[in-house]
């Protein structure tokens, strides 16, 4: 491997022993990547290998170190917002908004993979892609997913309907139904995120939850389930015994 790594980076006449090493080190990442996927590396090596993909010709495992050391790991990059991004490792204004759009391929990936699936069966497809989506927001935000009557979701059904401040988001439950009703949706899936981490549902929570079901009720629209993500948990009514 080591071999075949050298030949595809030879030294260009005049250029520097220092830029055919940061080349090698390119292409070894690329080769182990490759390999094994993102197990052969090390978490540094993973922020260092995606910086390549939008900085070239510049060795960035310190920007890279520096990222990690900044927002603590993969996914505190991730979350970071982008203008954090660009004053905290020097890496520019295009390796941040690479940052973002991967993120948000991989939450556009398990919105598409959670569509087709039954909710009912699969409830952890829901999870994960709100927590991707809103669990690392700074404020609350209020989203809906839209069900067809096998509680597949919709094309493009996920949708945000409310954001607010860091502890609050006004929600109506007339506005939930109206806008269920408007994509035609036979059930409903809700979700809010709590920025401070703690996913345990207030009794604002549980209020607004009993007022938007018993509004659905009156339109035959089923609340198959009420989530509420951070970072990294999820909590639902439907498993809790709340709906």
């Amino acid at each position: 491997m080591k071999a075949q790594a050298d030949s595809r980076a030879k030294a260009q006449p005049g250029e520097r022993p220092e830029t055919l090493h940061y080349h090698l080190h390119r292409q070894r990442l690329r080769d182990r990547f490759e390999k094994a996927g993102f197990a052969g590396l090390a978490e540094h090596e993973v922020v260092e290998l995606l910086l390549t993909l939008a900085i070239p010709r510049v060795d960035v495992k310190e920007q890279a170190k520096a990222l990690l050391r900044r927002f603590g790991n993969l996914k505190g990059i991730m979350d970071a917002p982008i203008g954090e991004l660009r004053g905290a490792a020097k890496i520019g204004a295009v390796a941040p908004v690479a940052i973002k759009i991967i993120k948000e391929l991989a939450t556009l990936y398990l919105q598409q993979d959670a569509e087709g699936s039954d909710c009912l069966a699969e409830p952890a497809k829901l999870e994960n892609l709100w927590r991707m989506r809103i669990g690392g927001l700074p404020n609350e935000v209020f989203e809906v997913t839209y069900l067809d009557s096998a509680y597949r979701p919709l094309r493009d059904g996920v949708e945000r309907l409310e954001e607010g401040t860091i502890d609050r988001a006004a929600v109506y439950p007339r506005k939930v139904i109206e806008a269920a009703l408007k994509r035609g949706a036979a059930a409903i899936v809700l979700a809010h995120n709590h920025p401070n981490g703690a996913v345990a549902p207030t009794e604002q929570d549980k209020l607004l939850t009993r007022a938007i079901v018993l509004a659905a009720e009156t339109v035959r629209v089923r609340v198959l389930d009420h989530l509420i993500v951070s970072t990294n948990e999820a909590f639902s009514f439907k498993k809790a015994g709340l709906l």
